[in-house]
C-alpha cells in the first residue's frame, strides 16, 4: 500500500521500519530531516510537508508531540484534512485530547475521509519490538479495514468504541502510570534504605502481585541511573494536564493523579523535561 507516516520521534521511527520491512511504500514528513535519515536509507520517501504526505498516501498514520501539533498538522493549510484523497484514513496515534479527535472525525467525515484515533502504549521499547497496546476510537469498519496495517506496531490491538474512545482509554492508561511509578519509586527507595539489593529485590517483587510493565521495565533504568528518554516527561506532563483537565469537567478528585503531576512538573523545572519518565526516583533522591 501507499502510506503515509507524520512524526518520526523516537517511537515512530521504529514503526515506519516496520511498513517498510513489509514491503509498503512510505511517505513521511518530519521537522527535523536528521531523524529521519535511517529511514530513508530504508527506502522511505522523505516530502516537505503534511500536504506532500497527504496527496500520496491510502492510510496516513501520525505520532507528533502535542494536540496543537495534531491540529496544525490536521487542519493547516498545508494540512491532511485539506489534500487527503477522497476514502484515505487517517489515523492518528499521538496522545492527545478526546475533543480533538471528535472534531478530526467530524471534519474527515466532510470530506469523505475517514478518521481513527489511536494512541498507544509501551513506550520505545513496545514500539521497536511490535509489541505495542494501541487503543482505537472511530468506525468499527474503518479499524478492521486497517487493523493488518495496526498489527505491525502491536499485540494488544482493541476497538473501544465512537471518535474519541481511544483517546479516552489512554487517559485511563496514563492514570494507572502516574500513580503507578510512584509506587515503583517509593519501593526502590525504601529498598536501599533497608541495606538491600535493589536489583534483588525486583527478582523477588517483579513476577508477583505488585508487577507491572513500569517495574520491569523502568526500574532496572532508575537503579542504574539511565535516565534516557523512552518516553519524555514533557510528553508525560501533556498527557496528566489532560486526564487531570477531563477529571475536573467531570467532576472527578484524582488526587494520585494530581500528585504525580506535580512531582513532574518540578523536575521540568529542574531541567529534566527532556528525560525519560524514570527520571521521577530523582525526586525521591533529593
Amino acid at each position: 500500500m501507499k502510506l503515509g507516516f507524520i512524526g518520526t520521534g523516537v517511537m515512530g521511527n521504529s514503526l515506519v521500519k516496520h511498513l517498510l520491512d513489509h514491503q509498503h511504500e512510505v511517505s513521511i514528513y518530519t521537522r527535523t530531516a536528521k531523524k529521519a535519515e535511517n529511514l530513508v536509507e530504508a527506502g522511505a520517501v522523505l516530502v516537505e510537508s503534511p500536504q506532500q504526505v497527504a496527496e500520496n498516501s491510502e492510510v496516513i498514520f501520525t505520532m507528533v508531540g502535542y494536540p496543537s501539533d495534531v491540529e496544525e498538522i490536521y487542519f493547516g493549510d498545508k494540512g491532511i484534512l485539506e489534500h487527503a484523497k477522497a476514502g484515505a484514513v487517517l489515523v492518528d496515534m499521538t496522545t492527545s485530547k478526546p475533543q480533538l479527535a471528535q472534531r478530526i472525525f467530524e471534519a474527515a467525515a466532510e470530506k469523505g475521509l475517514h478518521a481513527l484515533d489511536a494512541p498507544v502504549s509501551g513506550g520505545d521499547v513496545g514500539a521497536k519490538n511490535a509489541v505495542l497496546s494501541i487503543m482505537v476510537g472511530g468506525e468499527k469498519d474503518i479499524f478492521k479495514q486497517v487493523s493488518s496495517l495496526l498489527n505491525l506496531f502491536g499485540e494488544n490491538i482493541v476497538f473501544q468504541g465512537p471518535a474519541g474512545s481511544g483517546q479516552h482509554t489512554k487517559m485511563c492508561n496514563q492514570i494507572n502510570i502516574a500513580n503507578n511509578m510512584m509506587g515503583v519509586c517509593e519501593s526502590l527507595i525504601y529498598a536501599k534504605k533497608a541495606g538491600l539489593d535493589p536489583e534483588r529485590v525486583l527478582r523477588s517483587i517483579s513476577s508477583g502481585a505488585a508487577g507491572s510493565w513500569s517495574l520491569s521495565n523502568l526500574a532496572p533504568k532508575m537503579i542504574n541511573e539511565d535516565f534516557r528518554p523512552g518516553f519524555y516527561i514533557k510528553h508525560f506532563i501533556k498527557d496528566m494536564k489532560i486526564a487531570a483537565e477531563e477529571a475536573e469537567n467531570w467532576g472527578l478528585n484524582l488526587p494520585g493523579l494530581r500528585l504525580s503531576l506535580s512531582m513532574y512538573e518540578e523536575l521540568a523545572g529542574k531541567g529534566y523535561e527532556d528525560n525519560g519518565t524514570q527520571t521521577l526516583i530523582r525526586q525521591y533522591e533529593a
